[in-house]
């Protein structure tokens, strides 16, 4: 496995305080300079295109991934992903070949997974109690193995986004437009759910199921606000992601705070938020 020692002091220097000299304090920060962007980035197309509950419900896929590798002596480092992914992929298959509305095949989904995933615990209290860190998330104990996980998905992601941004764009506003213009309207959205779940499940490591929503839509609810276009959209997206990642961060460990970090940082993008809807309702627009 590569020394990410030099990645990790980078980052120490960037952000000179005392509470940065712990080592899994800039391991965390590293962590989360890798995953704000992509969360900020794909919330945008997540609001955007109305899939709010998509991303909750792949969320709670990951508490079924993590029982069946606990109850199968896997780690769920892979069972995680590797089931959220199927989650998403699926989703977006039913949705491709039904008549049913997008939140009824989610709500179907969601149920199912939610349910499986009780019915695995169920069968094994120990199991149940493992479980406890994933459902509110610990950025604080990432590790070197999720780090580079985490690069390797930066890099698929921002191929993606150089290449696929303005024809998601096109698919969001008319799809059957885009297939006549010859957009490979399936390819990209597919390849969409399974970043995205990717970046949901990430997303769970660091702030836990129940904040996963957060971390992805608050920012790009804001940069709604802050926005004039989409393509400004998308890096208001990505600042407010990635400043509310940082603060947290920071005031999580501050002495007089001892606060969990993903509760910090949602927070914070929250505060983000109301400032875009004052800034909104200044300009005489309404807030989102």
């Amino acid at each position: 496995m590569p020394d990410l020692t030099l990645l990790y002091n980078l980052a120490g220097h960037l952000l000179p305080f005392d509470c940065m000299q712990a080592a899994f304090m800039r391991q965390a920060l590293v962590g989360l300079l890798l995953l704000a962007p992509m969360a900020g980035a794909m919330g945008t197309q997540v609001v955007n295109f109305r899939m709010a509950f998509f991303s909750d419900a792949i969320s709670h896929s990951a508490f079924a991934g993590v029982a069946i590798g606990l109850l199968l002596s896997i780690s769920p480092q892979w069972t995680m992903p590797v089931f959220g992914m199927l989650v998403g992929v699926g989703i977006m298959a039913a949705r491709r070949h039904s008549a049913l509305s997008s939140d009824t095949i989610i709500g179907v989904f969601f149920s199912a997974v939610v349910a499986f995933g009780l019915a695995v615990v169920s069968r094994d209290r120990g199991v149940a109690r493992d479980l406890q860190r994933f459902l509110y998330g610990d950025i604080l104990t990432i590790t070197d193995a999720e780090i580079l996980g985490l690069i390797a998905l930066a890099a698929a992601m921002a191929a993606f986004q150089f290449w696929g941004y303005n024809r998601m764009l096109y698919i969001g506003l008319n799809a059957e437009l885009a297939k006549a213009h010859r957009v490979a309207v399936a390819a990209y959205q597919y390849l969409f759910a399974a970043l995205l779940s990717l970046v949901v499940i990430f997303s769970v490591w660091a702030v836990g199921v129940f904040l996963v929503t957060a971390l992805l839509i608050v920012p790009a609810a804001a940069a709604r606000n802050f926005a004039r276009s989409a393509g400004s959209m998308f890096w208001w997206a990505t600042l407010v992601s990635v400043s509310s990642a940082v603060v947290g961060l920071l005031i999580s460990a501050q002495p007089w705070a001892r606060t969990a970090t993903g509760a910090t940082m949602a927070l914070v993008a929250a505060a983000w938020f109301v400032l875009s809807a004052v800034v909104a309702r200044g300009r005489g627009e309404r807030p989102s």
